[in-house]
């Protein structure tokens, strides 16, 4: 069978059938390097043989088997719910359905139980079971049901994350008789092409391959990858393609049929990675080879194991146990490769679940992935009483070369490239480390050893606001889930909480509100003649470039004129809020009436030029990826180039539990605990030499996590933020405030030495060692 499908031009065949094995599988190696890195998935699954009855005899096989040997034709429901409900107490996240091609065509004891329990087909049969998984145990199902037309297609749709079929051959041949598929209709290559079609037309996720060794040449494998790449280029749905070994079983009729060696197995897999592209996931199933033998087949363009179940066996090759995942991940690590898990439906697929997914399991995609699209596994998120996790590792990166080039360039003080920025957030394993270090020793070179605090209190004067930002559980209205009432606190209430501030050892009140409907830019004026009169000599740190904007605008002054006003009024330096990412594309989701990036630059750019320093922002870890964030880190880089207005850059994490964007499933749950950590050492890299003070947020890291970023370039552990409110009204439960004595210890924890300073990072010429909790009064 060789038409326009699966014909590879002969051009391209001949150059890759010459090509020596060795160059081929470097170029494979470097081309699955620059777009994986040195990350290898494996799903944690557990294994559903719905039916081990099947219509097809294919001569290698030993999952089908006849009535007579199971005790009945289709696993009874409490037995999927069993074998799903051990799999979640394994941390599995994948219900792998495996069954026989439409038992009932061939089987009449199959027919018989479809028919008892209410269901035309095995596959209605799998859709009741499947959506029973996802429902009673969250595991998401991933469904290699046989030969489907479109309609089955799009009824299974609903109940999983990801479907599946093995192309194998586009070989007619080896149907025809003493082949290996003789007798096996469902193998006729037409047909399991119009599936993956299909397949594409219904929008499903879809894993195929090829299984290699059973007879095909190696110029009829290069045609079977054309027919899947044209197939992709079609719908753009393959999510990965599994190169499988043949393996001689026992008591069938390829018994002693030869297997395919580690060579040949390694040339398919680099073949496959050249013809179908850097991007594809390039699957082997590890458990067919030798621990020692896993490394050519990473070396040939490999970035995925496949389900490795703690739990079940694989039911296709029971003579070939899966491997302990201790060794498979020591495997890994000696093939200079970092493996993570990953959910059933892949990577590139998980960043943007809407675009195949049915909602409801979008939803779970999207709360349960990272920026990358594989699952926070640790049960760390920002804003929680969960411990930080570690994230040393030990070992070397196969694209060490790469990441060390990026970081070179980066401690020279050279403007980093948006993919490059990437790459670094795209750091695991023994990468992280390395990022870490250096980001520690820019730290030590432009500000030293010594972490510093200020000692600060919040003022949020109202919770009422016009603007409908998804990820604001503060705004008065945002969500039904809110915290407190609605208020709007008087001038006189606004001073004496700033004069009760400057009594009790703070240098800094940080001002900040929703946009109340009866507010302009006299109310912001009044607000600063308010704690000037009751703390004359305190730092006023207030009013988010949006505050500013609406200031300005509702008495038709422009900002340099209204700026002017405000420092003229007592206004010291402005915080670096509202800027959450620096990007259109994700301000349209999260924010999208909201001053967009360039009206926030314009604010900033203003402010620094009339004599108002300020802190710059990012609020990271939901409908964002590391592509926004980069941006973001060049924008602050290119404004502080042309003004050197920002004092410090401080990484938000987003806190997601009662965000409303979040209750309605529309972004992740915050950034993991890997990439709170990185941001904080890219942002030193990215940012150097031109910003000297990275700060962490306590009230996102936690105090474990804020230790941890001291290691990752950290210098600054903020203010103690008397009445924190924000976070908390998102659902943040790290506290109030974070007193001197707590910076303290989390300093001597890292080794390092603690100083109060000015909002300007002067030391004080005043210090408070008492409680500041004392007479503390707290809104809402």
């Amino acid at each position: 069978m060789r038409d326009e499908l699966t014909a590879m031009p002969d051009e391209e065949a001949a150059h890759l059938l010459a090509l020596p094995a060795e160059a081929m599988l470097a170029e494979a190696e470097a081309s699955t390097l620059a777009v994986h890195g040195a990350v290898v998935t494996y799903s944690r699954k557990v294994f559903v043989p719905l039916t081990r009855l099947c219509r097809d005899v294919c001569h290698y096989c030993t999952f089908a088997t006849t009535p007579k040997q199971l005790g009945a034709p289709f696993l009874p429901r409490e037995q999927v719910l069993e074998i799903a409900r051990a799999g979640v107490a394994s941390g599995c996240r994948e219900a792998l359905f495996t069954l026989g091609d439409r038992p009932e065509d061939r089987y009449p004891a199959a027919r018989a139980a479809l028919d008892a329990g209410g269901h035309a087909s095995t596959l209605h049969l799998l859709r009741d079971m499947a959506a029973l998984v996802l429902e009673e145990t969250g595991l998401l199902p991933h469904l290699n049901p046989g030969l489907m037309d479109e309609a089955a297609l799009r009824m299974l749709r609903p109940v999983s994350a990801s479907m599946g079929l093995m192309l194998e051959t586009v070989s007619e041949r080896l149907s025809t008789r003493g082949g290996p598929h003789f007798g096996s209709p469902d193998k006729a290559p037409a047909a399991r092409l119009a599936v993956i079609d299909a397949a594409g037309r219904a929008g499903v996720p879809f894993t195929t391959g090829l299984l290699i060794g059973i007879g095909e040449t190696r110029a009829e494998r290069l045609d079977a990858l054309h027919a899947i790449r044209t197939l992709h280029e079609r719908h753009g749905h393959i999510q990965e393609v599994i190169i499988q070994n043949f393996r001689a079983k026992p008591g069938t009729r390829m018994a002693s049929h030869p297997e395919p060696s580690l060579a040949d197995h390694a040339w398919t897999v680099a073949a496959a990675r050249l013809v179908l592209g850097p991007a594809m996931s390039i699957q082997a199933p590890p458990n067919l080879h030798a621990a020692e033998a896993l490394a050519t087949l990473l070396r040939a363009g490999v970035n995925d194991w496949g389900g490795v179940s703690p739990v079940t066996p694989d039911h296709v090759n029971p003579e070939a146990p899966w491997p302990h995942l201790a060794m498979l991940d020591a495997a890994t690590r000696g093939a200079k490769r970092t493996l993570r898990e990953r959910l059933a439906i892949a990577p590139a697929f998980a960043k943007a679940p809407t675009a195949r997914l049915e909602p409801a399991i979008a939803v779970r995609v999207r709360r349960a992935v990272d920026g990358r699209g594989l699952p926070v596994v640790d049960g760390w998120r920002p804003g929680t009483d969960v411990a930080m996790p570690s994230l040393a590792a030990v070992g070397s990166s196969a694209d060490a070369r790469r990441v060390d080039a990026i970081l070179s360039r980066g401690e020279a003080g050279s403007r980093l490239s948006e993919s490059e920025i990437v790459r670094l957030f795209a750091a695991d394993g023994p990468e992280v480390p390395r990022i870490f270090a250096a980001a520690d020793r820019l730290r030590a070179q432009v500000v030293g050893d010594t972490v510093t605090f200020v000692v600060n209190r919040n003022i949020n004067y109202t919770n009422i606001c016009l603007y409908k930002c998804g990820f604001c559980a503060f705004s008065k209205g945002s969500t039904k889930a809110m915290r407190g009432p609605a208020y709007r606190l008087d001038l006189d209430e606004v001073g004496r909480r700033a004069a009760e501030a400057w009594d009790r050892g703070a240098t800094e009140v940080c001002l900040q509100g929703g946009i109340h409907p009866d507010y302009d830019g006299n109310t912001y004026l009044s607000v600063l003649a308010a704690v000037r009169a009751a703390a004359p000599d305190i730092h006023i740190h207030a009013f988010s470039p949006l505050e500013v904007t609406h200031g300005a605008t509702t008495l038709g002054l422009q900002l340099a004129d209204y700026l002017a006003r405000l420092k003229a009024a007592g206004l010291s330096t402005l915080p670096g809020t509202a800027a959450e990412i620096l990007d259109d594309e994700i301000r349209a989701i999260i924010c999208p009436d909201k001053l967009d990036t360039a009206a926030w630059i314009e604010v900033m750019r203003t402010a620094h030029r009339v004599g108002l320093r300020s802190t710059a922002t990012i609020m990271f870890g939901h409908a964002d990826d590391y592509r926004h964030w980069a941006r973001h880190l060049l924008r602050v880089r290119d404004l502080q180039a042309e003004t050197g207005g920002f004092t410090e850059f401080v990484p938000l994490p987003f806190v997601h539990m009662e965000a409303p964007m979040w209750r309605k499933g529309q972004v992740r749950s915050g950034p993991s605990a890997r990439e709170a950590l990185l941001i904080q050492a890219i942002a030193r890299i990215v940012l150097y030499p031109l910003i000297p003070n990275i700060q962490a947020s306590w009230v996102k890291l936690g105090e474990a996590g804020a230790r941890a970023a001291l290691d990752a370039g950290t210098n600054d552990l903020g203010g103690v933020l008397m009445d924190e409110s924000i976070t908390r009204a998102a659902g943040g439960v790290n506290g109030q405030m974070f007193d001197a004595a707590r910076m303290a210890a989390v300093a001597e924890a890292a080794g390092r030495p603690l100083r109060q300073r000015t909002t300007l990072y002067a030391p004080v010429r005043r210090t408070y060692s008492g409680d500041l909790n004392d007479d503390c009064r707290c809104i809402a």
